[in-house]
């Protein structure tokens, strides 16, 4: 089996579903018997030393807390780390890679959506389409989460098909599960429902999410209700757009921005929804739907780009416009029938999606760039 240095270092602090991935991935590779060597920043390493306890973790230089400096750092001390510790192949888990490495390189590249809705990402996308370019230019392997994330890589950036390697993500049962009514109770409260039923969003500040047109459509589709939920936005989402939305939406309709939202009660808030809406434009995976169908939530989602691949038929569909938000949703929240039916299927799919397959993929990936 190839030593492995994992690059975890890279992973930004928001720890969102990138540091889902990497930590779902280094506890599975650890499971396996991998032979496996992490590198993170200072901060994390007790927290990879828990994870993967057969692993060597190897905490990086203060410095590279630094974006610029970590950048720089990946070119010149990854590489020499990499030498260090006996490494076969290096996975850069996040779209840049050390270009002078001297070994075998695997990146993740987790979209492609900076090419196919530029418009729809904070000004960052340059860097990284810059980046993603270089690595699946000079990278040995490219892994991704999903067949659509493949295919939009060779459509725009005439990606070598033989090079990249579909390693679906999985999820971490452990955590996401259909809730106790404890659990409920208490992500209700942190939000400050008060017993009032709502429909969930959860996700990051990316404009794809489509936020406003969520709000826009949430507030046609409860229009007529004697009895309105509310609309619980957690994660960090753009706030200017999302400001000018409410302020276009009926006083009545209740919006509730909890920010982000701890990780114990993340089943309790997606598994406690009468919905969770993730009307997204563009995913590469799309883990907030596999979490939320592993809750056992309802969940609303688009017919782009991967998430039909990841929800199947446990999921509803919805095209990201808020007229159509507002159709789909109200047909949901008028129908019991229909989102038990949702519930009971969105389980029994999230099992078809594990770390450990993923894990076994991601192992197959750095065999072929060795060989």
């Amino acid at each position: 089996m190839p030593r492995v240095l994992v690059d975890a270092a890279a992973v930004p602090a928001d720890r969102g579903a990138l540091i889902r991935y990497v930590d779902g991935l280094v506890t599975a590779l650890d499971r396996a018997g991998a032979d496996l060597s992490v590198v993170c920043q200072r901060a994390e390493a007790e927290r990879y030393r828990r994870l993967a306890p057969s692993a060597q973790v190897i905490a990086g230089p203060v410095a590279i807390a630094n974006r610029a400096a970590r950048l720089a750092w990946e070119q010149t001390g990854l590489p020499l780390l990499a030498r260090q510790t006996g490494a076969d192949v290096i996975h850069a888990p996040y779209y840049s890679i050390p270009l002078g490495a001297g070994l075998p390189t695997v990146v993740t590249v987790h979209d492609a959506t900076w090419f196919t809705e530029p418009d729809q990402h904070s000004p960052r996308a340059a860097f990284f389409r810059s980046a993603t370019r270089t690595a699946v230019r000079h990278a040995r392997r490219v892994i991704v989460p999903s067949k659509a994330t493949r295919d939009e890589l060779v459509r725009v950036l005439s990606a070598d098909p033989t090079r990249i390697d579909v390693a679906y993500h999985g999820v971490d049962l452990a955590q996401f599960h259909p809730p106790s009514e404890e659990e409920i109770r208490r992500a209700a409260v942190r939000c400050g429902l008060h017993g009032q039923p709502y429909v969930a969003f959860l996700g990051a500040l990316d404009p794809r999410k489509n936020v406003p047109n969520l709000i826009r459509g949430f507030a046609a589709a409860v229009r007529r209700l004697d009895r309105p939920p509310a609309l619980v936005i957690g994660g960090g989402v753009h706030e200017d757009d999302v400001d000018a939305a409410c302020r276009e939406v009926e006083a009545t309709v209740r919006v509730v921005r909890p920010g982000y939202l701890r990780a114990p009660d993340l089943s309790g808030f997606l598994g406690g929804a009468l919905v969770v809406a993730f009307p997204s434009r563009g995913e590469g995976f799309g883990l907030p739907v596999l979490e939320a169908m592993a809750c056992g939530a309802p969940v609303l989602t688009t017919h782009r780009s991967s998430l039909p691949e990841v929800g199947g038929d446990a999921v509803a569909y919805t095209e990201p416009d808020a007229g159509s938000i507002a159709t789909a949703l109200g047909q949901l929240l008028a129908s019991a029938e229909r989102r038990e039916q949702l519930r009971e299927a969105g389980p029994a799919r999230a099992r078809e999606f594990t770390w450990d397959a993923s894990a076994e993929a991601h192992l197959s990936s750095y065999q072929r760039a060795i060989e």
